[in-house]
């Protein structure tokens, strides 16, 4: 199988998995969302601790220990990933997997706005006409549910800020994963100590399953991190950034199909508005791609040969 089929079914793989998400933590209830998001650190430090092991990927651990700033930025990472791993929890066990989907719409907007707010990066007029539409989206939603869409828009903040400080760190996708949830390991541990002794936890206590799926959170959590790394690895960013509106689909798919939650009319203009602006992004986006291959493509013109034509706009 070529590199190129292998990444595709890496980008697959990882994308229903998260599409499908939401059906999982369903099934961990009546665990409540700070206890489940707990498990999902503890056996996530589990599950990635043995996979390094059998890499043999330990000693990154001694080059990491020597870079402060690093660490800073990792723990950085790990509180923005815990605030959004908990608002997801909490969407979807509170009944509002439509509202979580929506955050994972609006992420690839917020993420373009992070770019030029925090990277000095410039936007071509399309790209600011996305951002408009998105901002008009959000207050149609805004005035559908008489409220902000507060848990869409952590959702959405969180995890481009976890992404735009993924990017500065650059660490590999299971390193990174292990060492945030390592730095996240002791207060979970501490909580789940506590809720144990109140008696009100549920870890060993429901069922054989229920427990066995409580444990299961930390490969649930790992394997499409690591699907994702293998699929960025392998095709061009154009091609990873149409397969993620995948999830968001498909969790969409999950609250309105198999949850029968509401969508009402208001609701779903608003969500025609983001869906108009991913369109007009990713449309703006594979343009610039194609005309930057075309351009790069084109020979420079010497004294002895004729200028090349004039690329069209």
């Amino acid at each position: 199988m070529n590199q190129l089929r292998l990444g595709y079914l890496y980008g697959i793989g990882a994308y229903l998995l998260w599409g499908f998400f939401p059906i999982y933590l369903k099934l961990l209830r009546p665990a409540g969302p700070v206890e489940i998001l707990a498990h999902r650190i503890i056996w996530s430090v589990a599950f990635v601790a043995l996979l390094l092991a059998a890499m043999r990927h330990v000693s990154f651990l001694r080059a990491l220990a020597r870079r402060p700033r690093a660490l800073a930025g990792i723990a950085f990472a790990a509180a923005l990933i815990a605030v959004n791993w908990g608002t997801y929890i909490y969407g979807v066990n509170s009944d509002r997997v439509v509202e979580t989907a929506l955050g994972y719409f609006i992420n690839p907007l917020v993420s373009v706005l992070f770019g030029v707010l925090a990277l000095r990066e410039r936007l071509r007029p399309t790209q600011w006409a996305a951002l408009g539409v998105g901002a008009l989206a959000v207050a149609v939603l805004t005035a559908d549910y008489g409220r902000l869409p507060w848990l869409a828009l952590t959702l959405a903040f969180s995890f481009a800020g976890y992404g735009l400080v993924k990017k500065q760190l650059g660490l590999p996708a299971a390193e990174g994963l292990f060492v945030e949830s390592a730095v996240l390991a002791l207060p979970a541990l501490a909580y789940l100590g506590w809720l144990s002794a109140r008696g009100d936890s549920t870890f060993g206590h429901v069922s054989a399953g229920h427990t066995a799926l409580l444990v299961l959170a930390g490969a649930a959590t790992a394997i499409p991190l690591l699907l994702f790394a293998g699929a960025a690895n392998r095709l061009p960013l154009s091609t990873v950034g149409m397969l993620q509106y995948l999830a968001p689909i498909l969790q969409l798919g999950c609250g309105v199909l198999i949850f029968h939650e509401p969508m009402p009319p208001a609701r779903l203009a608003g969500f025609a508005l983001v869906w108009l602006a991913l369109l007009v992004f990713t449309v703006d986006a594979l343009r610039h791609t194609r005309r930057t291959r075309a351009a790069a493509r084109i020979p420079v013109p010497t004294p002895h040969s004729p200028a090349p034509p004039a690329l069209p706009r």
